[in-house]
């Protein structure tokens, strides 16, 4: 399949005894984060990570279409392509990315959790919802051989209480990738100045076509012609 739609979940979940892992289990725990630290949603060593750094090969394009983290924690959510950060301030400083209170993660997520105590046991209780007031608009492109991180930052630690309770967050990005032909297709639209998204790509698919088309019916018409002169 040469364009696909993904969507990815990170949480900081992990089995007892390890930090990260590969595949979620419903025995996994919450693991402790630090304030202010950045953590790669895929290659980041905490909660749910993948086996190698998200790239492009020469032949891909990917188009990220949403992000989205929890309120919880006063975290927030950033795109980062090789190098450079996609959100900053507006005196082109740098900035930890588009908070959760703006994107939430899952939508009506609560923007801060208590801890209860009632009957001596502590459980989280939710404050809030949070509904989403911000769009990832224009979409973000990744081109052919960059890499890119989505970083979650916490701007608050993760261990609630006295009782030392680990708050459990998640973070989440959807995109398209173009692979193959429709990689190309997406390059030739991105130099048009064409949004670049499943329709637009089938579009140009079908002009092409359509083009080929018209080009081998003027080809036969003219072969006809001249042969009827003969």
């Amino acid at each position: 399949m040469s364009m696909r739609s993904q969507v990815y979940e990170w949480s900081n979940l992990a089995p007892e005894g390890q930090e990260f892992t590969l595949r979620r289990t419903t025995a996994d725990l919450p693991k402790a984060l630090t304030a202010n630290r950045e953590y790669d949603l895929f290659i980041g060593g905490v909660g749910l990570n993948i086996t190698k750094p998200a790239e492009t090969t020469a032949t891909q394009f990917i188009v990220i279409e949403d992000i989205a983290c929890s309120p919880t924690l006063n975290g927030a959510v950033q795109i980062r392509i090789n190098t450079t950060d996609y959100f900053q301030n507006p005196d082109v400083t740098d900035m930890v990315g588009i908070p959760g209170l703006a994107s939430p993660y899952p939508r009506g997520a609560p923007s801060t959790v208590t801890l209860d105590g009632a009957g001596g046991v502590d459980s989280l209780v939710d404050t809030d919802n949070i509904l989403k007031s911000f769009d990832l608009y224009p979409d973000v492109y990744v081109l052919p051989g960059q890499t890119f991180q989505i970083l979650y930052t916490p701007l608050s630690s993760s261990t609630l209480g006295a009782a030392g309770s680990t708050a459990v967050v998640s973070a989440f990005i959807k995109y398209t990738l173009y692979d193959g032909p429709d990689a190309l297709i997406a390059n030739k639209l991105l130099e048009l100045g064409v949004t670049i998204n499943p329709n637009n790509v089938d579009w140009y698919k079908r002009s092409l076509i359509e083009q080929q088309q018209r080009s081998a019916a003027a080809s036969a018409a003219a072969m006809a012609a001249t042969n009827g002169g003969v």
